[in-house]
């Protein structure tokens, strides 16, 4: 059974990079374009891990992963934020609010973000 991943992401270039990434290493993935769908998304898939962008249409990523965290059936599902944001509050807010792990879009290559996920996921 692969591992099922949630992308939360509206830049359709990148999310479309990173489904075309994670399908070659095995992963099956799925998509949210906006906050609201990506919380209603992390409660009836229940993927494996969600990868959250934080400039979203519609509620941000950090409303979005505090209402993941709130939710039980979805508090210990493990969340990578991936943003442009990369600003020492954005991160602490991030972190604070239970992501497993920041990432900054910039410094990191689809292949890096790919290890990131299999290194949470072991």
């Amino acid at each position: 059974m692969p591992r099922k991943i949630l992308i939360v992401e509206d830049d359709k270039f990148l999310r479309e990079l990173m489904i075309r990434k994670l399908v070659n290493e095995g992963y099956q993935t799925i998509e949210a374009t906006n906050g609201e769908e990506g919380v209603k998304t992390a409660k009836s898939e229940k993927p494996d891990l969600v990868l959250l962008d934080l400039v979203l249409p519609g509620i941000d990523g950090f409303e979005a992963l505090a209402r993941i965290r709130k939710n039980q059936e979805t508090a210990n599902l493990p969340v990578i934020i991936l943003s442009n944001l990369g600003q020492k509050e954005d991160i602490e807010r991030g972190l604070e609010l239970g992501a497993t792990d920041y990432m900054i879009k910039a410094y990191f290559s689809p292949g890096e973000i790919i290890e990131k996920i299999a290194s949470i996921l072991k």
